[in-house]
């Protein structure tokens, strides 16, 4: 038997070493000793503040308390993500969280409503959305269940500053026993004979050494790159996009429970309300629009005085080729990019230490658990690859050299496939354990204008009175329920603002 795995080394800090060694640290506890190495003088990138629901078993599997969170991160409750200008220009959607209706055994609701549709009648997909119609109204209470009925209630997450999402989470580790380290590494040290990663050295002079490590050094994928040069596969030719300028600007009234996504000429920009700061950034292809001219655009839509100067991103979106090369995991930014258009960006650090630690090397390195973890991890981007690059094909715009572009691009087969299945009868089929529900994609499709020409032969089972009556019925329960919700920011303020105990 190999030599059991006794220390985890975390190269860098922010949100995606944090997270990772407050999991590690919870779970495996006193099993291993874990460092984590990070320096003051180099920055975080900062910029994921919009998160999805699966951040709430997270914080629950660390024992955080929600309220005490959300004071510590400034945050605010998220519903959704509204898209502005994706199908056509003028047009607004949302990829509302939870459910749309009350589904039936093999047949979702939204069959329901695509048959009303095909007969005549003019209900939005979204009049069923108890989210949407929750957003809409910048309302939020916890809701499990609609009373009297089995619809899902609110489903939701957050928006919050990773920076201080980091820093809590670092109190967090340092209490269970995490060690930090403060230092700039300067080298990093290889086993002659294994090519396994056995330190670092930082300027001090000082080395960390260990038995395993996860790489969270950002774009820079200092061990899972510069070391172990594991290669990248660039996915530019389907996500056009390669910068992003980022700037705060001063909250304004209301504080909406949702983010905007608003499509620009040559890209997109975010909007993300926190309780000190809305988060903005502008998120665009280099080959049509210029630094300048994308900082001036993001500076000419805020809905407050910038707090401070715009910061410059450039990326490449795509993966590592594998994600666990050797003895080292890359978590975060070094293991690969997407756009946070759907705001995965916290979701895929979480996902990945969630998997670290069901393939963690008890007994030593074994091929076969990296190869499982790399295959994991594969699918995983590949399928929320696919659904990003949905809403730039997907587009109804022939006004700008990009979006004509976007719209002309061969997509993946494997969305192709998904694409013409929903186009040709409204099915969408979840795909083992991918991230996007079938609602999730059935919201892009309809909200950019693909639109199912068939649905499925059960809801022919009812009359046409009887459909009218069960999507009014729908509708009412949605309206009634949200009528009795409270306002967004009286939730805040009476539970979890910053600065109150």
């Amino acid at each position: 038997m190999k030599a059991k795995i006794a220390s985890v080394v975390i190269v860098g800090g922010g949100t995606a070493g944090w997270i990772t060694a407050a999991l590690l640290v919870k779970i495996l506890g006193r099993a291993i000793s874990i460092q984590l190495v990070e320096s003051e003088e180099i920055g975080t990138i900062g910029v994921g503040e919009a998160t999805i629901p699966p951040i709430l078993t997270l914080n629950r599997a660390l024992g955080l308390d929600e309220f005490d969170f959300i004071r510590a991160t400034q945050g605010t409750i998220k519903l959704g993500i509204e898209f502005e200008n994706w199908g056509r220009k003028g047009e607004t959607y949302m990829h509302a969280f939870g459910g749309i209706g009350s589904d039936f055994p093999f047949c979702s609701f939204p069959h329901f409503w695509n048959r009303g549709r095909l007969e005549g009648r003019t209900d939005s997909l979204w009049d069923f959305s108890l989210n949407y119609q929750a957003a809409k109204q910048n309302r939020f209470a916890p809701l499990d269940k609609v009373e009297g009925t089995d619809m899902q209630g609110l489903v939701y997450a957050y928006h919050f500053d990773a920076g201080l999402y980091a820093a809590h989470l670092r109190a967090f580790s340092e209490r269970l026993g995490v060690a930090r380290v403060e230092g700039r590494i300067e080298a990093v040290n290889l086993d002659a004979a294994t090519g396994m990663v056995r330190s670092v050295r930082l300027r001090s002079g000082t080395e960390v050494a260990g038995d395993f490590f996860v790489d969270c050094s950002g774009f820079r994928g200092l061990l899972i790159e510069q070391t172990l040069n594991t290669g990248y596969e660039d996915w530019g030719h389907w996500l056009p996009c390669d910068r992003a300028i980022a700037v705060g600007c001063a909250p304004v009234e209301p504080v909406l429970p949702y983010t905007r996504s608003i499509a620009r000429d040559a890209g997109w920009q975010w909007r993300i309300p926190l309780q000190h700061r809305i988060g903005n950034g502008l998120v665009y292809c280099s080959k049509y629009q210029s630094d300048d001219d994308a900082r001036r655009l993001l500076l000419e839509n805020l809905d407050g005085p910038p707090l401070g100067e715009p910061r410059l991103l450039s990326f490449r979106a795509g993966r590592r080729l594998r994600q666990w090369n050797r003895n080292c995991v890359a978590i975060g930014l070094s293991s690969g990019f997407l756009e946070p258009l759907e705001s995965t960006s916290i979701h895929l650090i979480q996902s990945a230490a969630v998997r670290l630690l069901k393939f963690f090397p008890h007994a030593g390195i074994r091929q076969t658990e990296i190869d499982e973890y790399n295959r994991q991890s594969q699918m995983e981007f590949e399928y929320i690859r696919d659904f990003i690059i949905l809403h730039y094909y997907q587009n109804q715009r022939d006004d700008t050299p990009f979006w004509r572009e976007c719209g002309r691009m061969t997509p993946p087969a494997s969305l192709v496939r998904r694409m013409a299945l929903f186009g040709s009868s409204g099915r969408v089929f979840r795909e083992q354990d991918e991230l996007f529900s079938e609602v999730a994609w059935q919201q892009v499709m309809v909200g950019q204008g693909l639109l199912p020409q068939d649905y499925h032969p059960l809801v022919d089972a009812i009359s046409r009175q009887q459909l009218d009556h069960l999507l009014d019925s729908v509708k009412t329960i949605v309206d009634r329920t949200v009528a009795g919700v409270p306002a967004h920011g009286e939730f805040i303020a009476r539970n979890c603002r910053a600065g109150s105990t």
